[in-house]
């Protein structure tokens, strides 16, 4: 099943407070989001139905293994593009933004290519 740039963002939502608090909730991702608890709630269900995230004991969101490889590797684009758009000058809140945008996007050739880029700009 091809997941839609929403279902994109809430897996990687999920993978970011996962990492930055331990813990993921649907409260979490609705404050993170600037989303309606309700909104979250249905987004849930489906992510929960196509096999990417289940409730866990104490009502946590958790990552199924293909929910976490989708979300780790949303989030590694958008911060190597962020990263790279922010080191050719670009204003990082701006870079953030379009970052987001792009992270959906952008080929998984184009992803290599800029990636094989900043690593030779950075040795």
């Amino acid at each position: 099943m091809k997941l839609q740039e929403s279902g994109e963002n809430y897996l990687e939502t999920i993978l970011i407070l996962e990492r930055r608090n331990g813990i993921a909730r649907s409260v979490d991702v609705a404050n993170e989001l600037n989303f309606s608890k309700p909104s979250v709630s249905r987004a849930v269900s489906v992510l929960k139905e196509a096999g990417y995230v289940v409730i866990g004991n104490i009502n946590q969101l958790v990552l199924t293994e293909s929910g976490r490889e989708i979300a780790e590797k949303v989030y590694a684009k958008h911060c190597l593009i962020k990263d790279f758009l922010i080191s050719i000058g670009v204003n990082e809140d701006v870079a953030a933004e379009d970052a987001c945008r792009i992270e959906h996007d952008i080929s998984d050739e184009t992803f290599e290519c800029i990636k094989k880029h900043v690593d030779k700009i950075n040795k």
